[in-house]
């Protein structure tokens, strides 16, 4: 890959636009196409749908800036042309209204997520079926002692913006970032989420599933190899239960 350090972002012109829009519809068909059962559509994370949702990174003046219905047009052109392309069923979107991940901030969050949702239930009303799952990473970034930054407001205000975010959603809702075994199982008894995500967990727990059905013990993650291209060490190295290191 070629390096991209120091190469600055453009801004992409509003004629170009619906030419973006196209390749996410075209991405999707290829996806099922190669046999893949259904895709996530990731607008979360500081990536670009995410920069046009933020007002701390969204500066536009035409039709995709300033008020929040404007910026989150292109999330809704975007879902709206996969969904109808591939399926409402076929199809997952990932949003973080309240990660300031990549300086990714905005103003007001809990506007911004209930906004975004309103258009996804627009969609799923338009199109008469609903989305696969509306997946949300909410700022909680810690979990079995290991922190990581993006924190945005206290653990009350979290639960309060995750509560409406899924009280507005008409569908199927998933909660990620920071959850143990205990919080994820208190998110679904409790009604707050449907299903919960886990990511960096999965990574150096590649028996998750069982350690969490038998509450074993947990592998700490080493993050400074998550993005490295070593094919041992953070990828295969991790023991399952009853394994170490040095049997591997």
């Amino acid at each position: 890959m070629e390096p991209t350090a120091g190469i600055p972002s453009l801004t992409a012109s509003t004629a170009e636009i619906p030419e973006i829009v196209q390749h996410y519809r075209q991405a999707a068909l290829n996806a099922i196409e190669a046999g893949f059962d259904g895709i996530e559509i990731h607008g979360a994370h500081g990536y670009l749908i995410d920069q046009f949702l933020k007002d701390g990174i969204n500066d536009r003046t035409d039709a995709y800036g300033g008020p929040i219905s404007n910026r989150c047009r292109f999330l809704y052109e975007i879902i709206h042309s996969v969904a109808s392309a591939i399926g409402p069923d076929r199809v997952g979107i990932r949003i973080s209204p309240a990660i300031d991940h990549l300086d990714a901030y905005d103003s007001n969050p809990l506007a911004l997520g209930l906004a975004a949702i309103d258009r996804l239930n627009m969609i799923q009303r338009e199109l008469g079926q609903h989305l696969a799952y509306l997946h949300v990473t909410q700022p909680r970034y810690t979990a079995y002692g290991q922190t990581e930054s993006g924190q945005h407001g206290n653990e009350d205000e979290e639960g309060r913006m995750m509560r409406a975010w899924r009280g507005k959603y008409d569908g199927t809702f998933i909660c990620s970032g920071g959850y143990t075994r205990e919080l994820g199982l208190e998110a679904v008894e409790s009604g707050d989420a449907d299903l919960v995500s886990f990511g960096r967990l999965f990574i150096s727990n590649p028996d998750l599933v069982d350690r969490f059905k038998v509450d074993s013990a947990l592998n700490r993650y080493i993050r400074a190899t998550f993005y490295t291209q070593d094919p041992v060490v953070g990828f295969t190295d991790y023991p399952f239960m009853g394994q170490t290191r040095s049997k591997l």
